[in-house]
């Protein structure tokens, strides 16, 4: 069976009005949706599925925490995860996105495979810049940014100290 098979609902067999569903976004889903951003986390997938007039209405909420890079110090960190998606699916002629969180899949299947947009969900939740809270960082890499910091304000202390001759002589007339 495939990791990602739990995330192909069957929403033309659906037998109840309401279906809630659990799914596991793990290491191994990562893997196997083999997204860019992210390659390991524990997020908790509470899924909700309603059908109405002409569409189902799907409502996520995602709970747990992703590993990602800090930026500064290029270690794993973790990121929580909490959030409340949503996602239209209507039943039409052929596959297509039609975005504003609206999807039609073929009447024919009737199934829609949500793998990877559990995972657009996930990754929009991280935020653009992901650091370490201060002093968190790894202890080598803080070391080098902080020569590297005092470098660059020994170099602009230079800049600033040394002027442009020209510039001395227009002092002069003031």
């Amino acid at each position: 069976m495939d990791k990602l098979d739990a995330y192909k609902i069957d929403l033309k067999g659906m037998q109840t009005e309401v279906g809630t569903y659990t799914l596991l976004a793990d290491d191994d889903y990562f893997t196997a949706v083999q997204g860019p951003e992210i390659q390991h986390g524990n997020v908790t997938v509470e899924l909700t599925v309603r059908p109405t007039s002409g569409a189902f209405e799907l409502d996520f909420h995602l709970l747990g925490s992703v590993q990602v890079i800090c930026d500064r110090c290029l270690e794993e960190m973790t990121q929580p995860i909490d959030a409340d998606c949503s996602l239209r699916v209507k039943l039409g002629e052929e596959y297509l996105d039609e975005g504003d969180d609206l999807i039609t899949i073929p009447f024919e299947d009737g199934v829609v495979d949500l793998s990877w947009h559990v995972y657009e969900m996930i990754a929009l939740q991280i935020p653009i810049r992901h650091v370490h809270p201060d002093g968190q960082c790894s202890e080598q890499m803080q070391e080098a940014l902080e020569e590297l910091w005092a470098g660059e304000e020994v170099q602009s202390e230079e800049e600033t100290t040394a002027t442009d001759p020209r510039w001395d002589e227009l002092k002069k007339l003031l």
